[in-house]
């Protein structure tokens, strides 16, 4: 399917399915035989409820409308009443069917001193009211048990059910089963029904622990002449299945999710598959692509079976390859899966690249040889791309004239994409017809050549480091142009594409000779001045028609590109349009080159407004596959001056990927920029990407699920480093949630004090087992908040006359930036003896901002005469210290932050950078 609207690159066929001349939309249809319904701009905050037009507002935890895991017996249900009179009594009472037949609990009042508010009611001082109540038991046999909520604002009022009200669909329990998952108590058919007889099912050993893995082997038919061949095979219905999550083909080079609940029904091809079982079970199936020329992927039959598609390029028989684990929980039988993936690749491709793939990947450039600290990647400094920015009638003047505009609005680049366009193209009135004359660029837009442009750029802008060039895989979006140059120096063939696509035929260069081809190609881009590229329409390689071409090409245009970036660029390359299953498996998964980057969904549409939180919803469960293979993410180039700019940027800052900007000239948001970024000392800018791809944390809540889209992601250590929550409003209502601590990724041991960028406020302290925070966070249309569980550590300062006392501290990163814990390299806090009240904070950084300590207790602490910061052994100006209180969030609160204004400090200081990209800082503060 192809998605552009007119305007858009290498189509123009608006926004329709070219292949079947279907309009189509930039988000997914209703999620089938689900109670999901259309989004309505309802404002769950600002509902009246009574006859005197008072305002109320119901949280509940568990959530409404999401399934939530159970382990154990005995389910805490949380309910937050907020109303406008100080005169209402309200009640609740929890409706379930733990016990099949429907009753009802009725919870209990209580105070809350550990709830942190993060809404837009907080400033109409609506009066809270906390209920709480435990349900004991489990379900009698193996079922998801169902919950809601009635609640009345008083006792002179009416009872309310909150679905009538909100509109909010039930909650739903998933029980986990406590037995472990013991291989030989268990086949495959406990698991799916009707299996076909005619495939192969061996049990594997697992790479993660509590899982079942098993390989499935397929027989597909040989090829016949020209043609591919097909072959079905039935894995069956997947049993005690309530909801199931896909990634599949939305068009022939992109993924996109897909959710339903009870049966499972597919609008598209999926490789990928997921069943969440009522024990609490989730079933993960993957297609394996890409080896002997075969595609696996999964359809459905109508009637909610699993279907096995696989596709044969080869003249003799082979096999569908498809992998099933079943674990507790989707990340783990996920993993499964993907770790599986990789061996089986390997060992079917003998575990290795060709020879001179191998040793390209061990060139390193010479030009950052010596550079120092922490491992600087390009894709780790801000992006400037052309596309949207200038569109498709490019020249070199209206470049110079962008990157101008960037240096006038002091916004510091380090990279340069020049997209579509620069190349010498044949003249045809279909974009989809022009096809690439020669590797210099055209003389309309660049009359000195693509080496003079680069210079040029340089010689104006010194900051810019890096220039990539885009291209087509085949040459540009018609191929070559059998009357151009490239035509007379290397063999071409003609070939066909899909039916039902862009008709007729096209020329590219033959398989002999595309290593030579590339090699030349880019061995001009490096003279040129160009050392990265970003190589787009990868997907016409699945688009050929015969089976021959595919055999022939696929696999040899990959191994070519893959080998020229890696002689020529050191890996410098974009991987575009390439979420092909033969291209994810072959290039994508093993780890035998170093990790490229490829774009993780379609494009920013900036002109579609339904597309903008699609975008992010799509790039997010993309992750979850493609956080397993040996990429980056890409979430695509957006603008800063854009309606949706706040919250595209925060989703590329938890995406852990690259960000490119796309500005029109003169059109940006700088403040916006500061906080995606930050200055290193060497007058670079640079990203703060976390250690982890940013991903989904709820595999199984649909796109019209009335839920919060959390993106999780961390830095730090595994299981006690600092966690990252992005949330999003992908809605069209006003929506609230409680978010518990096990939503941050890399959680799991210690204690935390969580903190929201938007709000600027901090909870209490908080772990997983002893001392549970409600984090109630509300977002209206269009907003979003990134919120960061940071590690604390406690000290206890000696006392001769009195109980020694506890002071806890976090390191926060960066506070003026999006993810500012990134920017945080090392850092070692501890008290100078054991007898002193003196604390030493060292704190090192890969680039400049203010930085903070949260302390819990500031009460006691005078910046003047209890605190020092030292920066290269000397104090910094007392103007750049100051300590903020935290009474604004409670009357008991003696929380605090520390800043220090890094930047300021070094501006001032008058030093230069020496050998490290990196800054430290010394604090000492003493106790009383």
């Amino acid at each position: 399917m192809v998605l552009r609207p007119a305007k858009q690159k290498g189509i123009t066929f608006g926004y329709c399915d070219i292949t079947t001349g279907q309009r189509v939309y930039p988000v997914p249809p209703l999620d089938k035989d689900s109670n999901a319904q259309p989004q309505q701009p309802l404002s769950i905050a600002k509902l009246s409820l009574t006859d005197d037009n008072m305002y109320c507002r119901v949280t509940c935890s568990p959530s409404l409308g999401q399934v939530t895991h159970i382990t154990g017996n005995k389910v805490r249900f949380d309910v937050l009443i907020e109303c406008s009179s100080k005169q209402s009594t309200p009640a609740v009472i929890i409706w379930h069917n733990l016990n099949k037949e429907w009753a009802e609990i009725t919870l209990v009042p209580y105070e809350n001193q550990n709830a942190m508010l993060l809404n837009q009611t907080h400033e109409r001082h609506l009066i809270q009211h906390w209920f709480s109540a435990e349900l004991e038991g489990t379900p009698d046999d193996i079922r998801q048990v169902w919950f809601t909520v009635k609640f009345r604002t008083d006792a002179s009022k009416d009872w309310q059910w909150l679905r009538d009200v909100t509109g909010l669909p039930d909650g739903e329990l998933c029980y986990q089963s406590q037995a472990p998952l013991v291989k030989s108590s268990h086949e495959l058919s406990d698991f799916f029904d009707d299996l076909s007889s005619e495939i192969v099912v061996q049990s594997e050993e697992p790479d993660t622990d509590d899982t079942l893995l098993y390989s499935l082997i397929c027989p597909v038919r040989a090829a016949l002449s020209t043609d591919s061949a097909y072959q079905h095979h039935q894995l069956g219905t997947p049993k005690k299945m309530t909801r199931w999550f896909s990634i599949v083909r939305l068009w022939v080079p992109w993924l996109a999710p897909r959710h339903g609940h009870h049966k499972f029904a597919l609008d598209k091809d999926a490789i990928l598959i997921s069943f969440l079982r009522a024990d609490g079970m989730s079933v993960v199936c993957l297609g394996i692509s890409g080896v002997d020329d075969l595609v696996t992927t999964f359809i459905d039959d109508g009637h909610g079976k699993v279907i096995i598609k696989g596709r044969n390029d080869r003249p003799e028989p082979g096999f569908s390859r498809v992998l099933v684990a079943v674990a507790p929980s989707f990340e783990v039988a996920n993993c499964a899966v993907m770790y599986h993936a990789r061996r089986v690749v390997g060992y079917m491709a003998n575990e290795k690249l060709p020879v001179s793939i191998e040793q390209s990947s061990e060139v390193h450039d010479d030009k950052n040889a010596g550079k120092p600290a922490w491992i600087e990647e390009w894709y780790d400094e801000l992006t400037y791309c052309t596309w949207n920015a200038l569109g498709q009638k490019l020249s070199a003047e209206k470049i110079y004239n962008a990157l101008d505009e960037l240096k006038k609005a002091n916004i510091t680049i380090t990279n340069l994409i020049i997209d579509d366009n620069w190349q010498s193209l044949s003249d045809a009135e279909s974009q989809n017809r022009r096809g690439w004359i020669e590797f210099e660029a055209n003389k309309t837009g660049f009359p000195g050549g693509l080496k003079t442009t680069t210079a040029e750029i340089r010689r104006r802008h010194p900051n810019i480091k890096h220039i990539a060039v885009w291209h087509a895989m085949l040459g540009y979006w018609g191929g070559i142009s059998p009357d151009g140059k490239i035509a007379e120096n290397y063999k071409t063939i003609e070939v066909q594409k899909e039916p039902g696509a862009v008709e007729g035929s096209f020329t590219v260069v033959a398989a002999e000779d595309v290593q030579r081809m590339y090699n030349d190609f880019y061995s001009f881009l490096s003279a040129s001045g160009v050392d990265s590229v970003k190589t787009d329409a990868q997907f016409f390689l699945d688009m050929l028609h015969h089976a021959p071409d595919r055999r022939a090409l696929i696999t040899e245009y990959q191994d070519a590109w893959t080998l020229a970036h890696l002689t020529h660029f050191s890996a410098r390359a974009i991987s575009c349009m390439s979420q092909t299953p033969q291209i994810i498996f072959h290039s994508q998964l093993p780890r035998n080159k170093p990790r490229l980057l490829v774009r993780n969904s379609d494009d920013f549409f900036p002109d579609i407004d339904a597309s903008h939180p699609w975008h992010i919803f799509c790039n997010a469960h993309n992750s979850l596959l493609t956080q397993h293979l040996n990429v980056l993410p890409d979430w695509d180039m957006f603008q800063t001056s854009h309606p949706w700019a706040a919250f595209h940027a925060a989703a590329r800052c938890v995406s852990g990927g690259p960000i490119y900007i796309t500005d029109t000239p003169g059109q940006h948001d700088k403040k916006l920029i500061t906080q995606m970024t930050a200055p290193t000392l060497r007058g670079q800018t640079v990203i703060l990407r976390p250690h982890t791809v940013g991903r989904s944390m709820d595999a199984y809540n649909s796109y019209h699920a009335s839920c919060i889209l959390k993106i999780g992601t961390h830095v730090g250590y595994a299981q006690s480093g600092s966690g990252i929550l992005g949330v999003f409003n992908v809605s069209g209502r006003r929506i609230h949630e409680f978010i518990p601590l096990d939503k941050f990724p890399g959680t799991e041991q210690g204690t935390y004090v969580v903190g929201s960028f938007v709000h600027n406020r901090f909870s209490k302290l908080v772990d997983r087992k002893t001392n549970p925070v409600f984090l109630c966070v509300e977002l209206g249309i269009k907003e979003w908040d990134i919120l960061t569980a940071y590690s604390v550590q406690t000290f206890t300062l000696p006392s001769p006359n009195s109980t020694p006392t506890k002071i806890s501290i976090s390191p926060l990163g960066l506070v003026d930036k999006m993810t500012g814990i990134a920017a945080l390299t090392n850092h070692d806090i501890y008290l100078e003896t054991s007898s002193t009240h003196r604390l030493r904070a060292w704190l090192s950084f890969k680039a400049l901002g203010t930085t903070g300590l949260w302390l819990d207790d500031v009460s006691h602490i005078s910046v003047e005469k209890d605190i020092m910061v030292l920066l290269l052994g000397k104090p910094i100006p007392a103007s750049c210290v100051r300590l903020r209180k935290l009474e604004d969030q409670d009357q008991d609160q003696k929380s605090g932050v520390l800043e220090v204004d890094v930047e300021e400090a070094w501006r001032k200081s008058g030093e230069k950078a020496g050998w490290s990209n990196e800054v430290s800082i010394e604090i000492f503060i003493h106790f009383g």
